[in-house]
């Protein structure tokens, strides 16, 4: 595992404070993975660590990277991060809430940055987020998850327009319409999350789910097919994803 971590496979963690070392300065600690995985000279892998702060647009970078992780503001530090996922060219980029301690202004520096290297590298780039405005602006493909388990998987595209699950139509009824002045309740899905190591019978979101019927709790539900690209978990998913036309 070793071996692909860093070098293969690299992850931008939610809390870049949590995952840095205090007590080692941040140039370091990128150019420690470069030193992991190539054989590489000490001076020639601090250099590369340097040029990635650069290109992670991280300012003076040859001075930042004498700096300690508490002398960076979060969004350096989140940029840092990135630059240290990145230094090796992974093949996969899985990046963890990358922007939920962030306000909202660098939020979009952090995702804007993702994406412009995603594009020169050509590094695929697996998002873990709760932030579906975040989800509709920077990927191509969704995966929606419940219980540990795939509830609906489609294109970005499709899954908005036509959800096919009954926890995916929730999620999308629980955000926010900026258009709508009626001054409503904010719906949200009534009920809690399931204990995981405790499931019940059935599907998993069977308690907390509107349309569900009696199926739905003795029976854990098939994954559906409902087009090439669009699979739902759900014993009535045809009607649903028909209920969306």
């Amino acid at each position: 595992m070793s071996k692909v971590r860093g070098k293969e496979i690299s992850m931008i963690f939610q809390d870049p404070m949590t995952s840095l070392h205090p007590m080692y300065r941040i140039g370091y600690q990128i150019a420690e993975a470069v030193l992991a995985h190539e054989k590489t000279p000490k001076k020639a892998a601090m250099a590369l660590a340097v040029e990635m702060l650069g290109h992670v647009g991280i300012p003076k970078p040859a001075e930042a990277a004498r700096r300690y992780p508490h002398e960076f503001s979060g969004g350096m530090r989140q940029r840092a991060m990135i630059a240290m996922s990145l230094v090796l060219n992974p093949d996969l980029l899985i990046a963890d809430e990358p922007t939920t301690a962030l306000d909202v202004t660098v939020q979009a520096q952090i995702l804007d940055l993702i994406r412009t290297l995603k594009r020169e590298t050509g590094t695929s780039v697996i998002l873990v987020t709760h932030d579906l405005g975040v989800v509709a602006g920077m990927t191509d493909r969704i995966v929606v998850m419940y219980a540990g388990k795939v509830f609906e998987t489609a294109p970005t595209d499709d899954l908005f327009s036509r959800p096919a699950n009954p926890y995916t139509q929730g999620l999308l009824r629980s955000v926010p319409d900026p258009l709508d002045d009626t001054r409503g309740a904010l719906y949200q899905i009534p009920g809690l999350p399931p204990d995981v190591a405790r499931l019940p019978p059935g599907c998993p979101f069977a308690p907390r789910c509107e349309r569900a019927e009696a199926v739905c709790h003795r029976t854990f539900p098939p994954l559906i097919q409902l087009t090439p690209h669009h699979h739902s978990l759900c014993h009535f998913a045809e009607d649903v994803y028909r209920s969306e036309a």
